[in-house]
């Protein structure tokens, strides 16, 4: 991760970490990195918070001064950014979100050609000239040139290009979902202008909620990382299910008829079998993450799918499914990518697809995610003064150790530094939450014992 890119974008809280300056320079390197050898195309979203409309603004500017064209999805998701930037031939994407973070918080989000999140040489190019460091062609870029009289470029309304993905997600779908009774909550995000039109067209009975955005209230006790409201929504008007999307709706989360959650482990779990059964599964593997639940893996094992566990992050889920050529990725959080429809998480796209499931089993989702049985957790954050000297230690090592031979095959634990922080994080998941307290409790101690706490 760069100085300011992390693996989700460029965050911070608007005009303060991330300001509109920021944004301007952004365009600025990107209109010029992109029209070195003809005019760019490059294609711009965002989602409902206030700021946004400010970098949207600035980034266009910055942009356009460097002599490139800019194509306004206006208020959008990220996995349409994604699909926009790959079937339209634009050389890069940007999506203005900060996903499911607070209203004040925004991001910048980069995409390559093909809707894919910007490689990493890329980003460092940008980063550099943010700090005056940019050196390309043999030579020092302080400042770039600025496009003048015919050279400067437009800014294009392309709302169009939404509507077609809207088309496309309703052209992946098998079922009319006429009978079904369907709640989504919208988080007051991106989502709002989209999924119902989806659900709607495709026949289903479809109640909204948070899908009235102010500027202020995206992700405001709504959408995925407040799933309570939807919860309670589902058990009193009788739905048959329930999808909550984050704020740019790259996430879904599901509940089922009895208002239970259905988190990223259990849709891939259901999503994962139903491509087995039907002999889509390529490599019969799942790529998840390390922090999906024990009890997935016990379920895959007892149907005979294989898994793979990678770094916490969608942008490493994707790599390792472009590089093994898998079909099905996803983390707990609800990013789930289907590897053959969509270049990122497209959390619309997976409520599509449960409800496929649903439909082609004609079974309730309740009955789909039983087989997943999640084990209690307990996750410790310690602050500690060296994260590799803390993992390297003996005893510590052998503090894991201990609890791992204990556990066995009925839990795990896993010790990992923080990518961001100075944090340790302890995880333990077993059959009772008191175990997993106990046992988190004594790797914990012999940090501290060690002196390793900060």
């Amino acid at each position: 991760m760069g100085k300011y890119f992390g693996t989700d974008g460029f965050r911070g809280k608007a005009n303060e970490g991330l300001t509109a300056q920021h944004a301007f320079e952004v365009g600025r390197f990107l209109g010029w990195y992109y029209s070195r050898e003809r005019r760019a195309r490059i294609v711009v979203g965002k989602d409902t918070r206030r700021s946004s409309y400010m970098l949207e603004y600035a980034i266009s500017a910055g942009m356009t001064a460097s002599g490139a064209d800019v194509y306004l999805l206006h208020v959008t998701t990220t996995p349409s950014v994604s699909y926009v930037t790959r079937t339209d031939g634009f050389d890069c994407g940007v999506m203005i979100s900060a996903s499911h973070n607070p209203y004040y918080d925004n991001g910048i989000k980069l995409l390559n050609r093909e809707g894919e999140k910007m490689d990493e040489a890329t980003i460092a190019l940008v980063e550099a000239y943010l700090d005056g460091q940019l050196e390309m062609d043999g030579q020092r870029w302080p400042q770039l040139p600025l496009a003048t009289q015919a050279d400067v470029g437009s800014v294009v309304d392309h709302t169009a290009g939404r509507n077609r993905y809207m088309g496309y997600l309703i052209s992946l779908a098998l079922y009319s979902f006429k009978g079904k009774k369907v709640a989504l909550d919208c988080a007051n995000g991106s989502a709002w202008s989209i999924a119902r039109h989806v659900f709607e067209a495709l026949g289903a009975e479809t109640h909204v909620i948070n899908a009235e955005p102010d500027g202020l209230n995206i992700n405001l006790n709504a959408g995925s990382t407040h799933i309570e409201g939807l919860k309670a929504y589902v058990k009193e008007h009788h739905m048959d299910v329930g999808f909550a999307f984050d704020g740019d709706a790259d996430r879904c989360l599901a509940v089922d008829e009895n208002g239970e959650l259905v988190d990223g482990d259990k849709i891939l779990y259901i999503y994962g079998l139903y491509m087995k059964e039907r002999d889509k599964l390529k490599n019969n593997c799942i790529v998840t993450t390390v922090m999906s639940n024990f009890g997935l893996y016990k379920a895959l094992d007892r149907v005979g799918i294989g898994y793979a566990k990678t770094q916490v992050g969608d942008k490493y889920v994707y790599e390792h499914m472009v590089t093994h050529g898998d079909r099905l990725g996803g983390e707990q959080s609800g990013h789930i990518i289907f590897s053959k429809y969509a270049r990122t998480g497209d959390g619309i796209l997976t409520a599509l697809k449960l409800m496929e499931v649903m439909m082609a089993k004609k079974l309730p989702l309740s009955k789909l995610a039983e087989p997943v049985v999640i084990y209690p957790q307990e996750l410790v954050n310690v602050r500690v003064q060296d994260k590799e000297a803390a993992q390297a230690d003996p005893a510590v090592q052998a503090a894991v150790q201990a609890v791992t031979d204990r556990l066995g095959d009925t839990g795990r634990i896993l010790v990992r530094p923080s990518g961001t922080e100075p944090l340790i994080r302890v995880m333990v998941e077993a059959e009772s939450q008191e175990l997993c307290r106990e046992l988190c409790g004594q790797v914990v101690r012999v940090l501290e014992e060690r002196g390793h706490k900060a």
